[in-house]
């Protein structure tokens, strides 16, 4: 990517406008944590990882909003300025793990002056930012381990640069592959109904040379079962302690066929994803977008007026179809629920 996804500069945040992509390459300016909550719940950015260092700001444009309030007030009106930041987009733990971040130093220095507070929080952002880009380096180094040489693989919506702060979660073992000379092929699902596999991941993919042919998402069926994939790599939004994962809506679909026709099927996702508060995926919320978002494509209806629509943004795919969950602590074979367990605190 040539362009940064999320950079926060004298007081403003800057985001790549993933709805606009790959059209225009323009910029959502957010001054308040008001902006931020719409940013995050209008998918201007998405993809768990930007969502949390997005959030991560969110909570400091909050607290320099209310700054000049008195102590009490100040933490009630942060409090609450985080409440509906995390209601933004429910599925996605890194939203909810971010903020408990940025909370929990916000409570231990809640004492010292307001702008050594504000200082700390920044500087916490900031870092969350930058162990982002170490952490999707680091999944990539052990990713790249498992792609064997000429493989050719197949990815679900976008997990890439556009989806982190950098280089990305899935694709950026990907990216690690075609960088090394492995000579690799991606395949790339459009990923309906809002398109981030035709619109993100193939934008940054031919942006940086790496061969992709885009197909619809019922292809991938046909693709599996005929032997042209050798491994499948996507992201996650939200891990339970046993290994289920949630993910973009399909992806259960491609696990259930990989385990099928004996493909390997990879999650690549940071430990923050990781949410050991829930056993299994049963207990993931899933959240569930407008009508409009099937209905229509670019604002022109392609769906009958008075249609049902049911529009879940993501889908659960259980531990069992899952090869390995590739982390920045290195890859997580089976039995899951006690090897993640290690990778706890």
């Amino acid at each position: 990517m040539k362009c940064k996804t999320i950079e926060f500069k004298d007081g403003v945040l800057k985001l790549i406008d993933q709805r606009k992509l790959p059209g225009i390459v323009n910029f959502y300016e957010a001054r308040t944590y008001k902006e931020v909550e719409f940013a995050i719940a209008d998918m201007v950015v998405r993809g768990a990882p930007a969502i949390g260092a997005t959030a991560a700001y969110g909570v400091y444009l909050a607290a320099l909003e209310f700054k000049d309030l008195n102590r009490e007030d100040f933490l009630v009106k942060v409090f609450e300025a985080d409440k509906e930041l995390a209601a933004a987009r429910p599925t996605a733990v890194n939203l909810t793990w971010a903020i408990r971040r940025m909370e929990k130093l916000l409570k231990a220095n809640q004492d010292k002056s307001r702008d050594e507070l504000l200082s700390l929080l920044l500087k916490e952002a900031d870092k969350i930012v930058r162990e982002d880009i170490e952490i999707n380096k680091k999944m990539a180094r052990y990713g790249n381990e498992i792609v064997p040489e000429g493989a050719t693989v197949l990815t679900h919506c976008n997990t890439g640069a556009l989806a982190t702060v950098d280089y990305g979660t899935a694709l950026g073992v990907i990216r690690e592959a075609h960088y090394s000379g492995k000579n690799i092929q991606v395949y790339a699902d459009e990923t309906r109904p809002r398109l981030q596999g035709a619109r993100l991941t193939a934008f940054e993919l031919v942006e940086e040379g790496i061969p992709v042919t885009l197909i619809a998402d019922s292809v991938a069926a046909t693709l599996i079962r005929d032997g042209k994939i050798d491994l499948i790599l996507v992201g996650a939004d939200r891990i339970a302690a046993n290994g289920d994962t949630a993910n973009k809506i399909g992806t259960y679909m491609l696990s259930e066929l990989a385990l099928k026709f004996a493909v390997p099927f990879y999650i690549v996702a940071p430990t923050s994803t990781i949410d050991f508060e829930i056993v299994n995926g049963k207990e993931i919320e899933i959240e569930e977008r407008s009508a409009e978002e099937v209905t229509h494509i670019k604002g022109v209806r392609i769906a009958p007026e008075g249609i049902k629509v049911y529009n879940p943004a993501f889908d659960v795919t259980p531990a069992e179809n899952i090869t390995g969950i590739i982390t920045e602590k290195g890859i997580v074979l089976p039995p899951f629920r006690e090897e993640l367990a290690k990778l706890k605190g």
